[in-house]
């Protein structure tokens, strides 16, 4: 059974606003949790480790990655911020002002990538404005990479991105589009379905995104160029609902995705090695910490501080999430 240590990390009251951190005892579950087995995987988990709790609050936790110091980052829509989580549980706004933060990505040289939603939250119907959804460049500098597509017409509601490594990036919206450093946008993929996480193997030499419970994977060439659209693997336990979302990968290639039934680990050839459950469904992860060797993962549904579940105002998306993590044998990329 599942016992999930505690550090109680005080929710977002205010956009932002500084999410304070205080230990507290070891709990049982929390409203809307599922106790979790965690399974052995060769390589990746030791079968007895435990997920812990680190930060949690009534807005998302969404499109993680890792910063060049170890730490998590995510975007947090609602608060227009890009968010930076320690070790400890401390989290603080680390780039403010990012017009509907939906994801990050950090390229080869430590810079930090985002999409900027724009006002398209579905939850906040009332809030009109003129900023076109954008792929960014946040630091070092500040730079739009792409606000339209070829014919001038909306990038529409963006989901997710990764580096390309060349000042451009891959992102999703439906199908699996790419922009260059100076801004044009092509189509790299379309979708089944619709896309949702993408990321690059530790090479650079595949790029792998979501088409709901199947993973695609095409062959990137030098020039950036991709080809050769396949079927990489299935989520074989998610025949209903949402299907695949985040992504994250190794430093021995293999694929971890978040699905209805937790985070699904991958072979370099596709067999999937094993699921890991988690007690609320996750939609996002990175590999984190001074050794890259924590998994961290972003999921739906969080609980007060008085142990009672976060329930959002009627009619607006409920959007509260947790944020845990888990001990791997595996590591990250540096």
């Amino acid at each position: 059974m599942m016992r999930i240590a505690s550090k109680a990390i005080a929710p977002v009251a205010t956009a932002l606003a500084l999410a304070l951190s205080a230990p507290a005892l070891a709990h049982g579950l929390e409203p809307g949790e599922v106790a979790t087995d965690v399974p052995a995987i060769p390589g990746v988990t030791s079968g007895n480790a435990e997920w812990e709790t680190v930060w949690t609050g009534p807005m998302t936790a969404d499109g993680m990655s890792t910063a060049p110091d170890g730490n998590v980052i995510f975007a947090q829509e609602q608060s227009n911020a890009i968010w930076k989580l320690w070790p400890d549980g401390r989290s603080f706004v680390e780039l403010p002002y990012v017009t509907g933060a939906g994801a990050t990505s950090v390229d080869g040289d430590g810079n930090i990538l985002a999409v900027e939603r724009g006002c398209t939250d579905p939850g906040l119907m009332e809030l009109t404005c003129d900023r076109a959804t954008r792929v960014m460049q946040l630091t070092p500098e500040r730079v739009v990479i792409a606000d339209a597509q070829a014919d001038g017409a909306s990038l529409g509601r963006l989901n997710d991105l990764t580096s390309d490594g060349r000042g451009g990036a891959w992102f999703t919206q439906g199908n699996l589009w790419h922009t260059d450093a100076e801004g044009n946008v092509t189509t790299t993929y379309e979708a089944k379905v619709f896309t949702n996480g993408v990321i690059t193997s530790p090479d650079g030499d595949t790029l792998y995104v979501t088409d709901r419970t199947e993973v695609i994977a095409l062959d990137v060439a030098e020039d950036g160029s991709t080809s050769n659209a396949r079927v990489f693997a299935t989520l074989s336990k998610d025949t209903q609902g949402f299907g695949g979302d985040g992504m994250a990968v190794d430093a021995d290639g293999r694929l971890y995705v978040t699905g209805d039934a937790g985070v699904y680990v991958f072979a370099e050839d596709g067999t999937e090695l094993g699921v890991i459950p988690a007690p609320r469904r996750t939609i996002t992860l990175t590999l984190a910490g001074p050794d890259r060797n924590m998994l961290y993962v972003g999921a739906m549904g969080a609980s007060t501080p008085a142990g009672e579940a976060w329930a959002t105002p009627e009619g607006i998306r409920n959007v509260a999430m947790t944020i845990y993590r888990l001990p791997l044998l595996a590591h990250g990329v540096r």
